[in-house]
């Protein structure tokens, strides 16, 4: 690996707050610790807003961006394929963020690069459940996840009893056939994972506050310990 692609990893490795130690950059980087620390004062020098010190790690302060970055055409393939994977499956929201991310992406390219991205071969599309009406709730579900919003829902189980719940919904899942809710459900007091086609009716209602015993981070250490749950 070249030295200026090294330094470009190390930024990467460090932004967005992550607390990341030399011997951890030295596994991923495959170079010794005394290279990482030289980099990292390099970098210092240069200005790169890097705190920390050896022994106890390294993070960058937020607010500190690069210029466009090259990709490598196994990144290409990420990159197009998971657009497109969004753009079949996701909200119309997302479908169509999906769409201006692979414009902007083939605006970056140098022309090589962008004749790779239009020859990618891995395509998904929507089956007939995903409808506008399901791309819509989607978006629902998305923006009540970021706003901290109650939702009340009348939930079909797969018994094909109805409940209706108050949740608090924590994230969205894909298993590759359905989308599913991760939420707080306070009708059972417990987490619960809802499929997004068995929802029959949603309303937003007020918002929650961030509580730790019913946060995300709760819910993945309970499957730790609980071991892999299934939606309702």
């Amino acid at each position: 690996m070249r030295r200026a692609d090294r330094l470009f990893q190390i930024v990467q490795h460090l932004r967005g707050g992550r607390l990341t130690t030399a011997r951890q950059l030295s596994e991923r980087l495959e170079v010794s610790e005394r290279t990482i620390y030289r980099d990292i004062a390099d970098l210092i020098g240069a200005g790169v807003p890097i705190d920390g010190e050896a022994g106890i790690g390294y993070l960058m302060r937020e607010g500190f961006d690069l210029p466009p970055m090259m990709f490598s055409k196994d990144e290409i393939v990420a990159l197009v394929a998971g657009a497109r994977l969004i753009r079949a499956w996701g909200g119309t929201e997302m479908a169509r963020a999906a769409q201006e991310a692979l414009v902007k992406i083939e605006s970056v390219l140098p022309p090589s690069a962008r004749d790779h991205s239009r020859q990618v071969q891995i395509h998904a599309f929507a089956p007939p459940q995903i409808n506008d009406d399901y791309r819509r709730r989607l978006d629902e579900l998305e923006r009540a996840v970021e706003a901290r919003t109650k939702l009340v829902i009348d939930y079909e189980d797969a018994a094909g009893e109805t409940t209706r719940r108050t949740i608090r919904p924590l994230g969205l899942w894909y298993w590759g056939r359905v989308w599913t809710m991760v939420g707080w459900c306070e009708l059972r007091k417990d987490f619960r994972m809802f499929r997004l086609d068995r929802i029959n009716t949603m309303k937003a209602t007020d918002r929650f506050a961030h509580e730790p015993d019913k946060s995300l981070t709760e819910f993945y250490r309970q499957m730790e310990l609980d071991g892999h749950r299934q939606p309702q």
